[in-house]
């Protein structure tokens, strides 16, 4: 009887956190346009570094939102979220490593924000990989 609404709260804490999630990274944006925006307006002023951080403050609740989500996956996944992750981190360290190489012999430099979306990004298609490696193997 206890755990007949188990799947409801479960199903509410899924839907709760995706739009805390969605919150966030909109915070982030917003936060982001608006910093780039008046840096660029104000490029001889002293605080100007102190507002062209400010997006790490919405990006810093973004990953502890992750992080919690993380905590409240089951043994499997957890798994294969830390091979996800694990992947993600080799890959986007061989890429960038490897671009630092290409960089020496005249490719131009790129900007280290792109790293985190690269992990984004691979973690992204390691849990896409992960997933349809178990579900083709049943």
């Amino acid at each position: 009887m206890a755990f007949e609404h188990a799947p409801v709260v479960s199903t509410w804490i899924t839907y709760k956190t995706q739009i805390q999630f969605g919150f966030a990274i909109l915070a982030y944006l917003m936060v982001l346009v608006g910093s780039i925006t008046v840096v660029q307006g104000n490029h001889d002023v002293s605080w100007k570094y102190i507002v062209a951080v400010l997006p790490v403050i919405p990006a810093g609740l973004v990953i502890w939102l992750t992080v919690r989500a993380l905590g409240r996956l089951d043994e499997v996944q957890k798994r294969t979220q830390m091979q996800a992750l694990g992947f993600s981190m080799v890959a986007t360290g061989l890429l960038t490593f490897g671009y630092g190489f290409l960089e020496g012999v005249g490719l131009p430099h790129l900007n280290s924000t792109f790293v985190l979306p690269l992990m984004a990004l691979f973690w992204g298609l390691g849990s896409l990989g992960l997933a349809l490696r178990y579900r083709f193997r049943r």
